[in-house]
């Protein structure tokens, strides 16, 4: 078949591949930006204080 329902089936490019810096699959190929560690956006590494779990009180990296 041609037309409509083969246009269908034309989204199968993904979306993320490997990022170039930290490795993980998280690189944004459409906005060019790393999700995880924000290469392509910043030269800092992206990082939060919420994403280690506290013990008490102190931060587990």
């Amino acid at each position: 078949m041609k037309g409509t329902p083969s246009f269908g089936k034309m989204n199968k490019s993904p979306s993320h591949v490997r990022c170039r810096r930290c490795g993980r699959n998280s690189f944004n190929v459409r906005k060019g930006y790393c999700a995880a560690c924000g290469f392509g956006r910043t030269k800092k590494i992206r990082r939060y204080s919420w994403q280690n779990k506290k013990v008490n009180g102190l931060r587990l990296v």
